[in-house]
Parts: structure tokens; sequence; C-alpha cells
């Protein structure tokens, strides 16, 4: 059961909509379930007699007693509205139990607590079979406003209860660190339009990838811009420099004309000015990575920092981990852009999914991942996809998503928990569609029979526990392949294994020998190494890479086209 709690100051415009045919003609039998009166509270739905004017003079009175006493102004923002929707599936609702949840949320909201005689008037409209909306005017009898702050937390939490006590769905509880959901006008528009999502649904996609892949404030607008973006900023009064900012979708536009702007908070509270400087620091050209000689080392330093975040999210440091899991997650976007297999398109899906998952009430430590975020961007201007490597890539942010499931649903973060959950499933499933072939490759080339018994005397000595389980997993000949590369490179195979079947454990792990390939094949390359500690490095490809905007890591092609072309 969802409420959602927002002011105006429209009663009569309101109150026309509630009893009218709505938007599309899908308000069938507007009626009133509940009121302040029932006895004194006109009904235009049911009563031919009642007119919207009447209703609004009633809701309205005490909104105008208190507008004289203030010489003609009316209060502001004197008008609740809270509609009250079931989950999809819950059972049919009677109009008496509507009522009950009426009365039990205006009480916790503070419009009309229980017993209080001075209390707000209010109603409660239904007009389909599976919401309500309550209307009220917040001024009490005795002049005064009500005291509604926190009242839509507060309005929640007694639908957790109300849920448990009707057998509807139990909903997960927020921490009001949720993006603002699109309203009811923007829905009908996208529709109108042809748009399988909103406006701000599009530009809140398309500002995390941005975020994910820049590494300044002034790239970040640039970007934005060169996606066809409008960019509003708004400068201090005293010092001029840039205190908030606004986005409009291209071609979406008011009756007007004019465009429609959101600002950065109010897509998602982590995409405001402030909480962006947080994770977007100008960097000196001396401080970026430099990279010439193996494309492959983005992929790999990500998946080496993806491991520490394992690490930090076990720490019991959760100011840490909580800033590691938004570096996931800006991670998560540049790995889907970097990306070029079929199983991209279950990356985006994972990395739209886990915005939820990338922030909650505990405030981000976020200077401890900043290995992860530095290498996340480094990956957004990735050259090529380096097969295996990315598989190991792959694999690692499935298991990173898994445990930060287990993170926030020990921490009783419960949207969080979902969202991870099904950033998870995304990414199990682009992992099943891409690892199959890369790990029936590496089982072709197998090295011979005697390199093979070789390493399976390696296994049982540096892994005693678990030799068992590796040598029967079906991934075993595709291990002795990265074994015989590893070796090639520099590696003692016993040794390696050592190293490896440490980072984590393997007791939970159902195909061992599928993992331990996966952390050598991600495992620094020695010879690689000391080819790199031999050779002068110059940095200025990655630095004219950053001068100018990324071409390809911020734009997603799967959201609809009109919105792209600015149509």
């Amino acid at each position: 059961m969802v409420p959602d709690v927002s002011t105006g100051s429209d009663s009569r415009g309101l109150i026309a909509y509630l009893f009218g045919p709505g938007r599309r003609d899908e308000h069938t039998d507007p009626h009133i379930v509940a009121a302040w009166d029932m006895a004194g509270a006109p009904d235009p739905g049911r009563d031919p007699a009642a007119t919207y004017s009447q209703l609004a003079k009633r809701l309205d009175h005490h909104a105008d007693l208190r507008t004289r006493e203030l010489g003609g102004k009316k209060p502001p923002q004197h008008v609740w509205h809270c509609p009250v929707r079931t989950a999809p599936g819950d059972r049919y609702l009677t109009d008496a139990e509507w009522a009950e949840v009426a009365r039990r949320i205006v009480h916790p909201a503070g419009i009309a607590p229980g017993g209080d005689e001075m209390a707000c008037r209010w109603i409660a409209v239904r007009h389909a079979d599976d919401h309500i909306h309550i209307m009220a005017t917040t001024v009490r009898a005795d002049g005064r406003r009500p005291r509604t702050h926190r009242d839509g937390q507060r309005a929640q939490a007694e639908c957790r209860k109300i849920e448990a006590e009707f057998g509807l769905r139990r909903l997960k509880s927020g921490d009001l660190t949720a993006p603002r959901t699109p309203t009811g006008a923007e829905r009908a528009k996208a529709e109108r339009h042809g748009q399988a999502v909103t406006a701000r649904q599009w530009l809140r996609e398309q500002a995390y990838a941005v975020a994910a892949a820049v590494s300044s404030e002034a790239d970040y607008f640039t970007v934005l811009q060169s996606l066809g973006i409008k960019v509003k900023t708004r400068l201090g009064p005293e010092t001029g420099d840039v205190i908030g900012y606004s986005l409009a979708a291209p071609g979406d536009t008011n009756t007007a004309g004019e465009p429609v702007w959101y600002g950065g908070s109010k897509l998602a509270p982590d995409l405001s000015i402030n909480r962006l400087r947080e994770r977007l620091p100008d960097q000196e050209v001396a401080d970026r990575p430099q990279y010439v000689a193996d494309p492959a080392e983005p992929w790999r330093h990500v998946t080496t920092a993806i491991h520490t975040a394992h690490s930090v999210l076990d720490s019991g440091d959760d100011a840490a981990a909580q800033g590691y899991l938004a570096a996931y997650g800006d991670a998560l976007y540049n790995i889907a852009s970097a990306t070029t297999g079929p199983h991209r398109a279950e990356l985006r899906a994972a990395a739209k999914a886990f915005n939820r998952a990338r922030r909650s009430a505990i405030r981000a430590d976020h200077q401890g991942a900043t290995a992860l975020r530095k290498a996340a961007k480094e990956l957004a201007y990735a050259s090529s996809e380096p097969g295996g490597l990315a598989i190991a890539l792959l694999f690692a942010t499935v298991h990173l998503a898994r445990a930060a499931a287990k993170w926030h649903k020990q921490r009783g973060h419960e949207q969080q928990a979902a969202a991870a959950e099904e950033a998870f499933r995304h990414l199990q499933a682009g992992y099943q569609q891409a690892a199959p072939p890369v790990l029936a490759d590496l089982a072709r080339r197998a090295p011979r029979a005697a390199t093979a018994r070789r390493f399976e005397q390696d296994v049982r000595v540096a892994l005693p526990d678990h030799a068992d389980r590796i040598l029967a997993d079906p991934a075993w000949a595709a291990l002795t392949t990265a074994l015989a590369h590893a070796e090639t490179a520099g590696h003692t195979p016993r040794r390696l294994l050592a190293e490896v079947g440490s980072e984590r454990e393997l007791d939970s792990a159902e195909h061992p020998a599928e993992v331990l390939n996966w952390r050598i094949t991600a495992h620094p390359n020695r010879r690689t190494q000391a080819a790199r500690k031999r050779s002068t490095v110059s940095g200025t490809s990655f630095v004219s890479a950053m001068a100018k905007p990324p071409s390809t890591p911020v734009a997603d092609r799967s959201q609809p086209e009109s919105l792209r072309r600015g149509r």
C-alpha cells in the first residue's frame, strides 16, 4: 500500500479532478467513502444536488476564516493531498475498508488526530478499485496549522501496519532516500507521446551514466549538453559559484512551449550538486592514470577494486561500505558501456536497478572508494573488450551485487536490498549469456594430460580442503588453461592457487574451479608488470581522451527514440 503526500493551493481544482472523468476517462463512480463529517460533506459523486463549489466551501471553511485574519491572503500550500494505492494483485477493498484506511492515515499524518475536535477538514474519494485520494485543508478550527512534519513517513509506517492487518502485500519500507516517482501527469504525457519512460526517468538515467563516466563537474555539464539535454545552473549571489542545476529533456515542453526543468536533487538525492561534487572531484592532470601498453589494464583494475569492495562490506565500516556501493553503481554503467556482446542489455538493466541500492540513510565516505571510481572511469574510455578478462569482471560484479543485497538486508534497508537483488538477477543473466562460450573455448585449449596431472597435484597441495570439488567441477579443464597461461606469464601455479584461493572463501562456491579460473584470469600478469616498470610512459593519450566528451559510454540507446532525437 503506497501513500504519496503532496501539497497545493487550489481546492476547487483538485475537487474537480477527483470527481471528474480523469485525464483519460479512467475515473468510474467517484464518491466519498470517508470524511471529517460524513453528514456535513456534500458528495458531488452521489448527491445530484451537491456541487464542487459547495464541497470546496465546506472544506475551506477554516481556511477562509484564517484568510480574513491574514488580510485576504490564504495560507500557503493549504491543500493536502494523499493518494493511497494497493499493490498490483492485492485483493479488492470495500468502501468501509477504504474508509478505515483513510481515517488511520489522517491520524498519524497530523491532519486529524483521533479525538481532536479542532482537527482539519478532510475527505477520502474513491474512483477506482485499487486506490483512494485523501484531500484536506490544512487549517484547524482554532486557526492554527496542523503539525504535518514527516507526514509522508508517518503515513508510510501506518500503511505497513494496515498491510499486515488487512492481509495485503507487504511492501518494502523506505528511508526517504528514494528518488521522486513520476507524477500521474508525467506518466500520462509520456503515454501520449509514445514514450516508455517519463522525461524525469530518462533524465535520471542519463545523469547517472554521465556522472559515472566523467571526472569533473565541468565535463558533467558538457557531456549532458552534447546529448541534447538542456542545462540551467543556479549561481550564488555573492560568489557566483554554481550552487544548483536543472535539466530538461530534448523536446519536453509545457503548454507554453517552454522546457520542463527538473532540479538535480529532484531527479535523485545523490544527483544534487553537492552530492555530485563529493564523487566528482576535479583531478590534476598529473594524478590521472596513464596507460598505453596494455588495454586490458582498466578491466583488471576494476576487477581488483571490486574484490576490495567485498572486504570493505565485511569490515563493519558502514560509511566506507556505502561509499563503495555508490562507486560500484558508477562502475556498472561503465561496464555496460564498454561491453559489446548481447548481454549488454542485462548489464544496463542491472545498472539502472542498482541505483536504488547505491544510497541509504548512511552517509557515504567516498574517499575510500577512490580506486574503484577511478578504475571505472578508465573503463569508460577503454578501446577494446578483452574476452576472458571482461567475463572475469562480470563474474566479480555478480558476486558483489549479491553481497550488497546481504549487506543492506542486515541493516534493514529493505528497498535497497530488493534493488540489489534485482541487479544481481540481471548480472547473473548477463553472465550466463556471456560465460559459456568463453569457458568452452578455454576447455578446448586445455594443456596436455601430463600438464593437467601436474596442476592437479598443485591443487591438492595448495587447496587440500577444496581439491576434490575443484577437480570434479565441469570448469576444471578451463582452469587448467588459465593455469597454463599464468605459468607462461611467470607465475608459479601452486603459489598462485594458494593466493587466489585465499582471496575469499570457497565453501559457498557452487563451482569452485570456475571461481578460481576467473580470479586467475583477473590476476596481474607478471611479465606485463615487469615490462611496464622498464618502460617510459608519456601519458598523453588518457589526458587527451578526458579533454573531450566520451562518445558512447553515456548514451542509453534503449531509451525512446523521440527523446533521443528531441522530437
